[in-house]
């Protein structure tokens, strides 16, 4: 299981949107999320994000569990010019109950559950 630590970690903090991709019976999937929102937990190993809607990513996690979120921000030095990106994948679900639900619910009353992502990978991209 990867981490996300490093200029990944930063770039995570200093996000303001992220970008978040399933696949489902169509091709891919897009959905966003602000950044604000996204909760790092677990050393590392987890990002937890407070649920809404979300019925098609929710739909395409039970049919296929692979998900990937992109970050980026000009606030991170990037290798070759202004800005830093990274890349997340892993395994995904939405789940309606347990900790990671209370622990979007103290900061997000609103939220009907929580994405949970759990981390294999992470890349850098620019």
């Amino acid at each position: 299981m990867a981490r996300i630590e490093g200029v990944c970690r930063e770039v995570c903090d200093a996000t303001e949107y992220v970008t978040i991709v399933t696949q489902g019976p169509d091709g891919p999937h897009l959905a966003g999320h602000w950044g604000s929102y996204m909760r790092i937990v677990d050393p590392g190993a987890t990002v937890v994000f407070p649920v809404g809607r979300f019925q098609r990513t929710e739909q395409n996690l039970k049919a296929n569990g692979r998900i990937q979120l992109m970050v980026a921000s000009h606030k991170v030095a990037g290798t070759r010019s202004p800005g830093q990106g990274c890349v997340i994948a892993g395994s995904g679900e939405v789940v309606t109950a347990g900790e990671h639900v209370d622990l979007v619910r103290e900061k997000f009353p609103w939220a009907r559950g929580a994405l949970v992502v759990r981390v294999e990978s992470v890349a850098t991209q620019l």
